[in-house]
């Protein structure tokens, strides 16, 4: 059994696979720490997992909503937050190697928070990837233009990195397909979700998705009453994508409108700045933070922003999605629903209209008996890979191994 610092950095979707990560090594008697923003101690200490809080203490959703709402562009959003959370990283490094002081195994995120600090003390490294487009077809024959199109990239994005690498006299990345290092990189994805590269190098491993379920959840009285009064309700969630720095009113009012006009039920998550004064239908509730575990087994739908996390938890309990995608990986995630057949059409977020979400909700309903069995049907099959089994295993392998 080892000592692991797992590190990553963003929302809470970039954190919460790490505490189901983290819980389950600790059961299988690892001791095991998270590092990330200081605002997440108590979300990861409330998990039973250590803490170890990495740079200032800021409200990064609130930050990353000022940086979306600056720059409409979905590319330009995405290569801001990037640099955003590189400045964390590269001004953070001291609290990171301090962190990783003492471990046996350091696993780090897509962010490669960690990674030089380890490299540094000579600690072993895992990583994890949640976005598959970011792990290098390093088996794949290059043609003139991809070397110079990879060449042009990768200074851009091995930079930052190799200002952190300086101070530890580490030698220089000449390619940002040198950033994925050490023996193993998992991908907490299904194979029946996303199937494997040829040209992926063999230690990128598809676990399976990584959960937990929350059968202890008790309901406040108000969303057990609406939830027992009535059918099923559409789930609107659009995690961090919904973190409001002003009041969007007008957002809100397009979801209210759409739902009444095609009489569902709904619960809405988020969007707490436009509900202050803002009366809700009674075929609608307004909840706070509710296991998606539990939630989305008792909804018609869900609405959603197409996060890492959302997504998954969307198909491992079986509920029909509308996508509303955000930012690129978004993007991609919401594809991948509509190309599975469990889910309606994306509506990409910066094109969102009522009479679009009314056309969705639509869409839904008129085949709703297939994109139901597609969903349970692929529900059944995520459940018995046993992603965090898996996870665990291949880590434990590696601190055998080192």
């Amino acid at each position: 059994m080892g000592k692991i610092a797992v590190f990553t950095m963003g929302t809470r979707g970039d954190v919460q696979p790490y505490i189901y990560l983290a819980r389950a090594l600790n059961r299988a008697g690892h001791s095991t720490v998270i590092g990330s923003h200081p605002c997440w101690r108590k979300l990861v200490e409330e998990a039973g997992v250590s803490f170890a809080p990495i740079g200032l203490d800021i409200d990064i959703e609130k930050e990353a909503a000022v940086i979306r709402g600056k720059n409409p562009n979905v590319v330009f959003s995405m290569l801001k937050t990037m640099n955003f959370v590189f400045g964390i990283i590269q001004n953070s490094t001291s609290d990171i190697y301090a962190a990783c002081k003492g471990n046996d195994l350091i696993i780090v995120s897509h962010s490669q928070m960690g990674a030089a600090e380890a490299e540094a003390l000579k600690i072993p490294v895992v990583n994890v990837t949640l976005q598959t487009e970011m792990i290098p077809q390093a088996l794949k024959p290059k043609t003139f233009k991809d070397k110079l199109i990879g060449k042009l990239i990768s200074g851009r994005i091995c930079k930052p990195y190799n200002k952190i690498r300086k101070e530890y006299g580490l030698p220089l990345l000449k390619d940002s397909s040198e950033l994925i290092g050490g023996s193993v990189n998992l991908i907490p994805i299904s194979r029946y979700v996303k199937k494997r590269d040829p040209y992926w190098e063999d230690k990128n491993i598809l676990t399976g998705y990584w959960y937990e379920d929350a059968p202890e959840f008790v309901p406040d009285a108000a969303l057990d009453a609406f939830l027992k009064n009535g059918s099923a309700p559409m789930i609107l969630t659009l995690g961090a994508m919904s973190f409001e720095s002003e009041s969007e009113r007008e957002k809100l009012d397009m979801f209210v409108t759409a739902f009444r006009e095609t009489g569902k039920r709904a619960i809405i998550q988020g969007f707490q700045k436009s509900l202050i004064n803002y009366e809700l239908p009674e075929t609608m509730l307004a909840c706070g933070a509710v296991p998606h575990s539990w939630l989305f087994r008792r909804g018609y739908a869900v609405i959603h922003h197409c996060g890492f996390g959302t997504s998954a938890a969307a198909m491992l309990y079986g509920i029909s999605s509308i996508p509303i995608p955000h930012v690129l990986d978004q993007i991609g995630f919401a594809r991948q629903m509509v190309e599975l057949g469990v889910s309606t059409e994306m509506i990409r977020a910066k094109e969102l209209t009522k009479e679009r979400i009314v056309r969705a909700i639509n869409e839904l309903s008129d085949n709703y008996d297939t994109i139901s069995k597609n969903v349970e049907g692929l529900s059944v099959k995520l459940r018995e890979e046993h992603g965090l089994d898996n996870a665990v295993a291949e880590i434990t392998k590696v601190l055998e191994h080192s």
